[in-house]
């Protein structure tokens, strides 16, 4: 019998910090269109779910002030970054009235941003969430894919951007 929740060891948020970040990741943006504004937040926690159907999951955290734009929009677009995007994965995770501004962008076939320089793009419309504690587990739906270039992946890991080494 498995112990119960509150009954297993503390964990210490560094040490979990430390050894979690150890495992490499790509780089995403999750991106809407909201009221004809662009919204979209930085997110490395993103991941293939399921084939059939196509599904794949990522985890905004619950202080997130864009993910409830996102959910009530009902639909996303991910872009899987390019290693020279580092810059525009700090903006669009930060704060700010408006931080598309500047930002070059096209509509992907549900209306959502997509991101001019990414690797690919992955259309959504939003299936389920599961409490994740201090995250939210979002699952979509893939109602579209695109890929846009052979460029190699911004890659994040012990807490900073990364370059893949060339092939």
């Amino acid at each position: 019998m498995e112990p119960a929740l509150d009954e297993v060891p503390a964990i210490d948020a560094a040490a979990f910090k430390a050894v979690l970040g150890r495992f490499c990741s790509g780089v995403t943006v999750i991106t809407a269109l909201d009221d004809g504004h662009p919204v979209g937040f930085a997110c490395q926690s993103f991941a293939a779910l399921s084939l059939d159907p196509p599904l794949v999951s990522f985890f905004p955290a619950r202080t997130s002030t864009t993910w409830p734009r996102i959910r009530r929009v009902g639909r996303c677009c991910v872009n899987i970054l390019a290693d020279h995007q580092d810059e525009l994965c700090r903006r669009l995770g930060g704060r700010g009235p408006d931080k598309f501004a500047g930002v070059d962008w096209t509509p992907s076939a549900n209306g959502a941003p997509r991101l001019g320089g990414a690797l690919a793009s992955i259309d959504c419309e939003l299936h389920d969430e599961v409490d994740g504690g201090d995250h939210t587990v979002v699952i979509a739906r893939v109602t579209g894919l695109t890929e846009h270039s052979d460029a190699s992946p911004l890659v994040f890991y012990r807490a900073a951007f990364e370059r893949l080494a060339q092939r």
